[in-house]
């Protein structure tokens, strides 16, 4: 018979939860993990991250094999076999699910195959009726799909989510796509490249409102020309299932607007999953945003209790899940742990071309009162780029007055790889002229930021 009662408790073995538990259980010997869902492995590996860049990535694939006459080839017939494609992204991502699985079905830990709820600020109730104990408890239950206010979203029925997307094995005929964050646009730009005709629909002045307009304006260029049809500024009228598919109104400049579709994509959000949680009989609140409350070391309302990942938030990120849960546990077990908030932001959009931010911008330097310097270098005059026909986009960065390096966004082919190397600069405080110290090669994309950086270094003077 399992144990009852634990020195660390984990609710959900997604990412945040298995790096918990596993940093709990370096230092205290019962280390539970509670899980409840079908698939054990978290939504990163089964539903996120990993299935969606395995697709993205294929379809950039065929998106270079059908332009092939401008990189001076001729491939007559470039297309996608969906069953292959399908089959090929369950097979990588089994190995990745199968690796997580192994981790938490360890003997290290005990693993509950159930669904939990609070019934007091130390125990939990598991959907089997057992009673579980914990000196200290890690709520990671990630989040869901989020279906909002919508007049006709919620009574149309078939309506897909990303999880519908990404199990996809035939090639939908045209699909509309609700949304224009981060996961609708990726998804949008994936359908489009697969051959799926795609209308894109989204309530902000632009797409990606979570970064700078300039970056998001680039992308909505590009999808424009690859043919995704592309509203901005909108409000959704009406939502209707018809006999051929779905029917979308929506009003867009003071004139409505008409697009139909085989399939129809609620890709709004997500939101944290603590609905069934109980919170309150664990005296623990929520945010305006459903978030938990957590202040330092991801600690709730209730000392004994931590929350970390999507369901804690600010952003919904694999890695910064993975340093919440790792501080949470390294506190609840009394070491020594860097506030997780303290970490500088870092964040890729992988839609082509990516979009990718480290540190601070300059909205946020304004708004902090700080005083910077600016320099950017555009994606089409660089060598390499031009070489990779990969000229949309550019590479700009933010220093303070002592050339300290504050920020930096990048937006071309590969920015996700190249952001690293203002991600490490920022976290040992280097400045543009440590960075210029360093060779690098040409003809290659990562160059291409030292142009901007010494263009920082000679408005402040300084010799490199």
């Amino acid at each position: 018979m399992k144990d009852t009662h634990f020195d660390f408790l984990v609710i959900g073995g997604g990412s945040a939860g298995y790096a918990a538990a596993r940093t709990a259980r370096e230092v205290v010997d019962r280390v539970a993990i509670i899980d409840g869902a079908d698939e054990l492995g978290g939504l990163c590996i089964l539903r996120g991250c990993m299935p969606s860049k395995t697709l993205i990535y294929s379809a950039e694939v065929l998106h270079h094999a059908k332009n092939g006459n401008r990189f001076g080839l001729d491939i007559p017939d470039a297309s996608v076999d969906m069953p292959k494609l399908h089959q090929r992204k369950v097979e990588t991502i089994e190995e990745f699910a199968d690796y997580r699985v192994k981790g938490l079905e360890n003997e290290k830990f005990s693993l509950f195959r159930n669904y939990a709820q609070f019934t007091g600020p130390t125990c939990v109730r598991l959907d089997d009726e057992t009673e579980l104990t914990a000196d200290k408890i890690l709520i990671s239950t990630g989040s869901v799909v989020q279906i909002p206010n919508i007049p006709g979203l919620r009574e149309t029925e078939g309506v897909w989510t990303s999880d519908d997307v990404l199990e996809l094995d035939f090639l939908p005929e045209s699909v509309i796509v609700l949304g224009g964050g981060i996961v609708a646009s990726e998804l949008a730009q994936y359908l489009n490249r697969i051959g799926s005709k795609v209308t894109q629909i989204q309530r902000s002045p632009t797409i990606l409102k979570e970064i700078s307009p300039e970056a998001a304006t680039i992308i909505e260029k590009v999808f424009v020309q690859e043919g995704i049809d592309l509203h901005t500024g909108t409000r959704v009228d009406s939502i209707k299932q018809t006999e051929d598919g779905y029917k979308v109104v929506f009003d867009k400049n003071g004139e409505f607007h008409t697009r139909t579709a085989k399939h129809l994509f609620n890709a709004l959000g997500r939101v944290p999953n603590t609905k069934t949680l109980n919170l309150e009989a664990a005296g623990i609140s929520t945010r305006p945003t459903g978030h938990i409350k957590t202040g330092l070391y991801n600690q709730t309302e209730n000392p004994n209790i931590y929350a970390a990942g999507d369901v804690a938030g600010p952003v919904e990120i694999v890695h910064v899940a993975i340093i919440q849960g790792e501080a949470a546990a390294k506190h609840a077990t009394n070491r020594t742990v860097r506030n997780p908030s303290d970490w500088d932001f870092l964040g890729v959009i992988f839609t082509d071309p990516q979009v990718a931010l480290a540190g601070k911008n300059a909205r946020m330097l304004q708004e902090e009162g700080i005083e910077f310097v600016e320099a950017i270098y555009p994606w089409d005059d660089h060598g390499k780029s031009i070489i990779m026909e990969a000229k949309h986009g550019y590479a700009k960065v933010w220093a303070d007055r002592s050339a300290k390096i504050l920020g930096a966004e990048i937006v071309g082919k590969d920015a996700g790889e190249l952001i690293h190397a203002f991600s490490v600069a920022i976290s040992l405080n280097a400045t543009v002229v440590d960075l210029l110290k360093a060779p690098w090669y040409h003809p290659t994309l990562a160059e291409m930021v030292t142009y901007p950086l010494e263009d920082i270094a000679d408005e402040l003077g300084l010799e490199y």
